[in-house]
This record gives C-alpha cells, structure tokens and sequence, in this order.
C-alpha cells in the first residue's frame, strides 16, 4: 500500500496524532521527505501540483496593443479552439501602451504557473530593448517563447486622393514635398514606426510623424485622412480591395498573396529592405517546460486547422508560423539582431 492510500484510509480509522507517526515512518521508508507536511495538513493526500494537473483554471492571455489590432483578433480568434483543447477558458485581454511595455511588465510579475500569457508582434520583443535602456523588465531573460503564431509583412498604404498611383511616383511627390506629408505609426518605437523611418531614411524622405496607440487607430487616422501615408500590419487589407486607401509596396521580403502584382521595396529599388516580424505567445520565463511544451503543441494544432488558418492569412496577410518554442526564440534573435542595427544605423530614439 502506498504512503498516500495509506493517508487516506488511516483518515477514518485513526486518530491525527496517530496518523502522523505512521506516516512519518512510511516516508522515512520510502524516502519520501514532503510527504508528511501534504499528507498530514488534512490527512488526505497531497497534490503534487505538477505539470500533469495543468491547466485547472482558465488562462488569461494579455495582449500589448488595443482591440482591432491584428495580433488582438489573432488572439481571440485562437482562443475558441484552444479552450477546447485545454478545457479551460481562455480570456484575452488588451494591455496597449508603451509600446507593449505595460503589457510585457504585467505578464512577467505575474506567477509562472502558464495561467497569464503575453501576445505580441515580435516587435515588442525584438525592438524595445534596443530602444529603452531602462525597461521595467528584460523581454529576453524574464520571458520565454511559448509559441509563434504568424510572420507577419508590412503594407505601405496611402490616402487615395494622393497624386500618386505606384511606389516610384510616391517617393518623388513625397521628395517635392518635403515635411509637408504625415505618417502613422503603432507608438514611438514599434514596426511599423520603424519601418516608416527605414523609408524616410533610404529614400531621402521628410516627413511627420504621428504616433498612435495601434495599429488600428492609425489606419482610421489615415481613412479619416488626418495622416497621409502608413505602414500596416495586414489589418487595412479589406480596405485596400476596397479603394479607401492604395497599396503602393509591402515591406517584407515576399510580396502579398493577395496582392501579387505589387512589389516589395527591396523590388522597388530598396534593397534588403525587411520590415517583417514574428507574433506570438510568450510566458514568464520559469514557466516549467511541460506547460510550455503543452501550450506549443495545442496553439500548432489549433493553426493547423484549414478554418483557423485561413482567417489568420485573411485579417494579417501574413504566413502562418508554426514553430518549437526554440525555433521561435531563434527567429526573434534575428529579428532583434536585424532592428538592433536598423536603430543605430538611424539613430533612433523613443519619444
């Protein structure tokens, strides 16, 4: 009979204090030295609190940007069938600010039991420790990659009633018209701020910019025509087949699935040009393996779902990324390494 059997039927047939010398004796037997302080608190046994039992309660996922953003609707729209695969419910909710600095703070203070989960565009995690020397928190060593979920692409988008139908004719208005136009951005610091700044810096550009608290927020600033020109991260793709804003370029290395007859910058006469990042789940870096391992293989089952996947190509227009929790770690350090060097090269700072 084990220890813990043992616990339970002494429970009814022996007094407490009995209870603890037999089972002191059948640890010390067995070699078992937490036994006694689970088993005795109530004489029943003890859970062991390990990976096995998770999850028992629902899970929060926090998203660094407002609702509307893509990796806001990336999330909920995973969230239905990955709380059926966990059996638990799956809460997003919207942390935007600081350019996912507040967000990526609540995530890392919170347990590391992978109940509180960060959604982010790779950006995020990528880009904030080159700009912001004294973060609250290291996105490296205090957060761990749990899953990706998309690579997302830039798209280079412009009020319609510019005078410019292409990528060639835009750069030359915007040059004879220097600190005339203005630009949106997700915030000081994000991808597409960054991107923008990658235009203005190789293509001898002025102009304003006009940080927003999203990425949604700036494409109804630029359909309302406060702002003239945009980068965005799939979201405007409705908007774009429908003639309220004009796709000039796509700032990623791969042209659009959707728009194949428009061309990246680096096509267009800016080489290398690559303003593309990896979204996902990341966790508060001491979240035991099991649990990340979990997490990793329910979030790739649920994209490989042909109803999932297409909805997340046709909000983002990105590629859908499944990867190992090492895999993904690896593609951040790219990412980092290669907007590292855009940040110095531009001397960017955050506002």
């Amino acid at each position: 009979m084990s220890p813990k059997t043992l616990a339970k039927s002494l429970s009814v047939l022996a007094p407490r204090h009995v209870i603890l010398v037999l089972l002191r004796r059948a640890a010390a037997v067995i070699g078992v030295a937490g036994l006694v302080a689970g088993s005795v608190a109530n004489a029943q046994p003890a859970s062991t609190g390990s990976a096995q039992a998770w999850p028992a309660k629902p899970i929060r996922v926090i998203v660094d940007l407002p609702p509307g953003s893509a990796s806001d609707l990336n999330a909920r729209l995973i969230a239905v069938p990955l709380q059926e695969a966990l059996g638990q419910p799956v809460v997003v909710e919207n942390r935007g600010g600081a350019n996912g600095i507040i967000a990526g703070d609540l995530v890392v203070k919170s347990p590391a039991d992978g109940y509180t989960l960060l959604m982010t565009p790779g950006s995020s995690i990528a880009i904030n420790p080159h700009l912001y020397p004294n973060m609250p928190f290291d996105p490296v060593k205090d957060l761990t990659p749990v899953a990706a979920v998309v690579h997302g692409t830039m798209l280079l988008v412009i009020r319609p009633d510019l005078p410019a139908q292409n990528i060639k004719e835009f750069i030359a208005y915007a040059r004879a018209n220097p600190g005339k136009l203005s630009y949106g951005s997700a915030g000081s610091g994000s991808g597409l701020h960054l991107a923008a700044e990658m235009l203005k810096s190789r293509a001898g550009l002025s102009a304003v910019h006009v940080p927003y608290r999203g990425g949604a927020p700036s494409l109804q600033a630029l359909l309302a025509k406060e702002i003239d020109f945009n980068f965005d991260a799939g979201i405007a793709l409705k908007d774009i087949r429908a003639g309220k804003v004009r796709l000039l370029a796509t700032g990623g290395l791969r042209r659009s699935r959707f728009f194949p007859e428009v061309p990246t910058l680096d096509e267009a006469g800016f080489p290398g040009f690559d303003g593309s990042t990896t979204s996902g789940y990341h966790a508060p870096a001491a979240t035991q393996p099991e649990v990340i391992a979990r997490l990793n293989r329910d979030i790739n089952r649920v994209l490989d779902m042909p109803s999932v996947r297409e909805r997340i190509v046709a909000i983002t227009g990105g590629e859908i990324t499944p990867l190992s929790p090492e895999a993904f770690r690896a593609a951040l350090q790219g990412d980092s390494k290669r907007f590292g060097a855009i940040i110095r090269e531009m001397n960017i700072k955050a506002d």
